[in-house]
């Protein structure tokens, strides 16, 4: 438990991804295996279900620590989180005995038909035998709620390097069906499985935001141009019979899109798609919250089916028949796509269309249209390049739309994490709604340091309410608030959900009264939702 404290600290403490991979890569080179595996079940969200009320870690650790109801809730309403208040509250006790991760869980799935009396023994012989650290920790084990900060890609990362194994392997061997009470990390992460190179697919090539102008880049004969779609970013893969899907961010996604499997009989065999997966209704997309219902779901039902209809818009073939393509050119991979297209000929494929543009003048033109076709802008690619891996210059550009914005109001605010954990640096913004404030978006990026320092001044000397960690703030500051789209949601009051949120400007030089209102979103929401 030690060593695991460690490093979810070295984990909250920095937010420098390769920081994060050498600490998460330490870990995996030197702690237990049985510990591993647990580990990793915590980052894959495979934690066994909680046996503990939070009313019965309230109660004992009040208890244990001897405070009364009103002591324990004022610190609780001081720091904000039951599982901190909780390490903090209990005497330090002067011996402790080192508890492994395997031991813990391993004793809390036992306590599964325990008694009041046997979990409260447990939990409080294990609070004395932890460090204050150790025991948030696992307070937020215990509660399902320790938000560690790095995404699965990086955990796959470190073990990667740690093992020497493919990052693309290690990825289809955790996102499979396994549990760690019965498997061992060593199995899990190095036994030979002849799916691991079937279902590989290959490093997504990424765009670079469009520098200076068109013509920098050359004739415009050179380049094809296509609408850039707001999805999910996926290879399909069908390999000796099997189809597989894998999203960018390198997770395998096959059970999310049961109507992909479509895909199967049609395409011939050795055959990887590269394209973007959109909820696709008369013929456009759908909004992008439409998509997310989708995203979070163990289980895709019949009414999930229906409600968030999903396309593949292909936008590259890079195998075929089992040839790697990637170092064919652009335009004889695009051609072979449009005779993949005409072969299958599936409603859940469709061809990314080409835009037709004689000259960059013309682009330029149809550029505005973007928001009225569903898309964020053109992706230009050159018609000589290669497939490459990463993010490279030269080749692939993007030129999205700006940025849809209002003036809005700071009226909520939270500190940030990592180097920011002692900074109030995440927002919430409102709009006027007659005569009241409603919100209606988070934000935490797009401010200099110095700008989050005087806003962070200004919500300790301007704080109205505390409710936990959360500040309401004195509506005074007001700020440009740039998103990619607009859509109507039921789960926010205001009855608008924007994308991709952030701050463009501080508008020292707009009073409050003078911010945009909920009439102003929903005419922008009428226009381009």
């Amino acid at each position: 438990m030690k060593r695991f404290t460690e490093l979810f600290i070295h984990l909250d403490r920095t937010n420098k991804t390769n920081e994060k991979v050498e600490a998460l890569k330490s870990y995996f080179l030197t702690a237990p295996d049985e510990d591993k595996i647990w580990a990793l079940a915590v980052f894959t969200g495979r934690r066994p279900p909680s046996v503990f009320k939070r009313g019965q870690l309230h109660e004992w650790a009040m208890e244990l620590a001897g405070i009364p109801e009103w002591l324990f809730r004022e610190s609780y309403g001081s720091v904000g989180d039951l599982a901190e208040t909780i390490s903090l509250i209990l005497p330090v006790s002067p011996s402790s005995g080192e508890r492994t991760l395997n031991e813990l869980f391993t004793s809390l799935i036992d306590l599964g038909k325990a008694s009041e009396q046997e979990k409260k023994d447990f939990l409080v012989n294990t609070w004395r035998q932890l460090s204050p650290y150790e025991v948030f920790v696992f307070n937020k084990l215990l509660m399902g709620s320790l938000r560690i900060g790095v995404s699965a890609t990086l955990v796959i990362r470190a073990i990667g390097e740690a093992t020497g194994q493919d990052p693309a392997v290690i990825t289809h061997r955790i996102m499979g069906q396994w549990d760690p009470v019965t498997t061992s990390f060593n199995d899990l992460i190095h036994s030979k499985n002849s799916a691991d190179e079937l279902s590989k697919p290959y490093p997504f090539y990424l765009a670079y935001a469009i520098e200076g102008s068109l013509e920098d880049l050359g004739e415009a004969h050179e380049w094809f141009a296509e609408w850039k779609w707001d999805g999910i970013r996926s290879q399909v893969i069908l390999r000796k019979s099997q189809l597989f899907v894998w999203s960018r961010g390198e997770e395998l996604v096959t059970d999310k899109f049961p109507e992909l499997h479509a895909m199967k009989n049609p395409l011939p065999d050795g055959t990887v798609i590269d394209g973007e997966i959109l909820c696709f209704e008369n013929d456009r997309p759908m909004p992008f919250n439409v998509l997310q219902t989708r995203i979070g779901r163990k289980n895709v039902t019949k009414k999930i089916l229906s409600e968030a209809p999903i396309v593949l818009m292909g936008y590259d073939v890079l195998e075929y028949d089992g040839r790697d393509l990637r170092n064919e050119t652009q335009e004889y991979r695009r051609r072979l796509l449009e005779q993949i297209a005409a072969s299958i000929d599936l409603p859940v494929f469709r061809l990314s269309p080409l835009v037709d543009f004689p000259t960059w003048d013309d682009l330029r033109a149809q550029h505005s249209q973007s928001r009225e076709r569903g898309a964020e802008g053109f992706m230009i690619k050159r018609k000589a390049a290669t497939y490459q891996v990463g993010r490279k210059k030269g080749d692939w550009w993007k030129w999205k739309v700006d940025p849809l914005s209002v003036d809005a109001v700071l009226v909520y605010a939270a500190k940030g994490s990592g180097r920011r954990s002692e900074l109030f640096t995440d927002y919430t913004f409102a709009v006027w709604d007659n005569d009241k404030l409603i919100t209606f978006a988070k934000a935490y990026s797009g401010l200099t340091d110095e700008e989050i320092k005087e806003v962070d001044k200004f919500i300790r000397q301007n704080t109205l309410e505390k409710f936990g960690p959360v500040r309401t703030v004195k509506p005074e500051l007001v700020f440009e608030i740039g998103f990619e789209g607009i859509n109507k949601s039921t789960r926010h009051k205001s009855g608008i959900a924007v994308r991709f949120p952030r701050m463009l400007r501080w508008r020292k030089d707009k009073p409050v009264s003078e911010a945009d209102t909920l009439e102003n979103l929903k005419g922008i929401l009428e226009q381009f939702g």
